[in-house]
């Protein structure tokens, strides 16, 4: 069992890691910014505020799927959440400041700009079926979450990937991913 320092850290240089070499292959491919959602109108007011709403929308359903989860024993999803809580007024900073926007940040440009926006973009590909992937993917990323983790991580994230192709706003995926996680933190381990 690893501290809840030792795991923060993790996150962010692990998180960190991948979103440098990420960025650097975008960079080096020359993907252009808005096939990843990063278009000049996805910081606009509507698609943040859209990002906003789903975002504690989700955090509601993933709060039931939990729930759920509990009563028929599908596994504790809520596991490493609780590894994870801070136990000091700092700890929370770095959590909510640095942690959680690093993580929604680098998911989403995975996830949705790159598996979804560059690649529908770079390969003609509907954007639907690179959703459904890329769900997948991501709901085999957050594996440490149990399999009822797993289960409700893939349809956030089918959610999620169906958000950034109906408003083309990478913006609008990072702020509901990011208010998933902190609420999640907030109302749960506060």
């Amino acid at each position: 069992r690893f501290s809840t320092a030792t795991l923060l850290l993790n996150v962010v240089v692990s998180q960190g890691l991948f979103a440098s070499l990420l960025l650097v292959g975008m960079w080096v491919a020359s993907i252009p910014p808005a096939s990843l959602g990063l278009g000049a109108d996805s910081f606009a007011l509507c698609p943040l505020a859209a990002g906003v709403g789903l975002g504690v929308a989700l955090h509601g359903v993933n709060t039931v799927g939990s729930r759920l989860s509990d009563r028929f024993g599908f596994g504790d999803a809520t596991a490493l959440r609780e590894a994870m809580a801070p136990d000091s007024a700092s700890g929370w900073v770095v959590l909510l400041l640095v942690v959680l926007p690093l993580v929604a940040g680098f998911e989403e440009l995975l996830f949705r700009g790159v598996l979804i926006g560059a690649f529908a973009t770079g390969f003609g590909l509907s954007p639907w079926l690179l959703a459904a992937f890329s769900s997948v993917a991501f709901a085999l990323g957050h594996g440490a979450q149990g399999r009822a983790g797993v289960v409700v991580t893939g349809l956030l994230g089918f959610v999620l990937a169906a958000a950034f192709v109906l408003t083309g706003s990478l913006a609008a995926v990072i702020v509901a991913h990011y208010l998933v996680n902190a609420l999640e933190f907030v109302v749960h381990e506060r």
